[in-house]
């Protein structure tokens, strides 16, 4: 069952943008024809996050087309994405939303705009240096910054521990191959991004 669409956000009190430099914008950063979507909503059925969101995902689609860069950029949704990709195998117009967000989120930060959700941004920008030290996540170091950076120690400490012990918390990072091609994307320009 699809969520509605937010009081604040519904079709009578959003203005149509004749601008369409912002849906351009997107469309360009993220390779995604989001004109083609035609809200069928299959991606929004199958998204493990949409239920902890303000914005389901066609819904950040519709306000990427009609131009509302305001209020999808400060939408909790483009950064709850987890980038599963259930949106773009279960789409038939082939959009791949995770995309879509990806390229919000980078558009949010270039603008200044905070997210909506505490600490989320820090463990954006935790996992990021995770994969461009080791090329993969690496838990223990990501799990630490983020700790450290948001300021709660203690929260799920018990947790952290028993996951330890069974062995699902690594001492050592795996490093892949073909890290140096790795870091390329995390060259001068690119950290800008987070």
């Amino acid at each position: 069952m699809l969520k509605p669409m937010p009081e604040s956000l519904a079709e009578d009190r959003i203005k149509i943008s004749d601008d369409r430099s912002f849906k351009e914008e997107i469309e360009k950063l993220s390779g995604q024809s989001i004109a083609s979507c035609y809200q069928c909503g299959e991606c929004t059925g199958g998204c493990p996050v949409a239920y902890a969101s303000d914005l389901t995902p066609n819904q950040v689609s519709r306000l990427v087309q009609l131009g509302q860069d305001e209020q999808v950029l400060r939408s909790s949704m483009i950064w709850l994405c987890v980038g599963c990709e259930t949106c773009a195998t279960r789409c038939p117009r082939g959009v791949e939303l995770s995309r879509v967000m990806d390229a919000l989120r980078e558009t949010a930060i270039k603008r200044g705009i905070p997210a909506r959700e505490p600490n989320i941004k820090i463990c954006h920008e935790a996992l990021l240096r995770s994969l461009e030290h080791s090329g993969r996540v690496f838990e223990p170091a990501m799990i630490g910054e983020y700790k450290l950076r948001s300021r709660d120690l203690f929260s799920d400490l018990v947790l952290g521990l028993k996951m330890f012990l069974k062995g699902k918390l690594p001492l050592i990072p795996a490093f892949i191959r073909g890290r140096a091609d790795m870091k390329k994307m995390f060259t001068k320009d690119s950290k800008k991004k987070y």
